[in-house]
């Protein structure tokens, strides 16, 4: 069979994929469902996300490619069982995009971006069921941080809000000493009510928390390495150092990593 041409249409990939799902075509895509496809999705998504962090566009643009045929690999497996088409697909994203934009496809008239984002989460209100709540669209498998902070916004937007930061500020502080005073079967659950409110100081601040977190962890990552890479060419075993000395190293870390 020849090889498939016009490499940067769209129409290629999708031929593509059917082609690897055709009855001769690749084992290993014929097996696959959208179950099993699950872990394979997320990955592709936390990859996206760190080609944005360390804003590598030649990254972004190779990962996006990836995330791209995840989606129409699930939507090959649901026109072969009769589920839907990618036309229904583009179909539903084009409507919901039109419905949700009336100050670019309609009349209305708004002043600015904020304006936009209340219009649209108006819009999304109606498209819900009468009856479903504020909460019901948020995905709960979303990772915990990031659902915290959405579930904090959605209820904002209904008035359920501090007035202004301090408030949060001073939940913090009394999160902190509930957490202090909990016995041990009590300190999970405390924790929990430290990261929530922590999680909405983040929303009210406009910081994500994920990302925040993530640059965190990389920041570590890279201060650690470093005290490594130092031991080695000292010669000396890291885990050996009393904290005293770890913590020294870990001082040099800072002032050589940036960040």
């Amino acid at each position: 069979m020849s090889l498939p041409k016009n490499l940067s249409r769209f129409a290629t990939l999708v031929g593509i994929i059917a082609r690897l799902r055709a009855p001769d075509g690749c084992p290993w895509d014929r097996k696959q469902t959208h179950t099993s496809l699950r872990e394979n999705l997320l990955q592709e998504c936390y990859e996206v996300l760190e080609a944005l962090d360390k804003e590598d566009s030649a990254k972004l643009c190779d990962e996006l490619g990836d995330l791209l045929m995840q989606i129409v690999f699930h939507t090959q497996i649901a026109t072969e069982a009769g589920e839907f088409e990618l036309g229904d697909v583009i179909s539903s994203i084009n409507t919901k995009l039109i419905h949700r934009h009336p100050h670019v496809f309609g009349s209305l008239k708004v002043k600015d971006a904020e304006e936009v984002a209340v219009n649209w989460e108006v819009l999304k209100r109606e498209e819900r069921e009468t009856d479903a709540s504020i909460l019901a669209g948020i995905p709960k498998p979303m990772p915990a941080l990031g659902y915290s902070q959405e579930i904090q916004r959605r209820v904002a937007q209904l008035g359920f809000d501090w007035k202004d930061i301090e408030g949060v500020i001073d939940k913090l502080a009394e999160e902190v000493g509930e957490f202090k005073r909990a016995g041990s079967q009590q300190k999970a659950q405390e924790f929990g009510d430290l990261l929530f409110t922590l999680a909405n100081i983040a929303r009210r601040l406009g910081i994500d928390l994920e990302s925040a977190l993530r640059q965190a962890n990389q920041k570590f990552y890279q201060r650690f390495t470093y005290m490594e890479e130092v031991c080695r060419q000292r010669g000396v075993n890291l885990g050996e150092l009393s904290f005293d000395q770890q913590n020294a190293l870990w001082e040099e870390a800072k002032k050589n990593i940036e960040g």
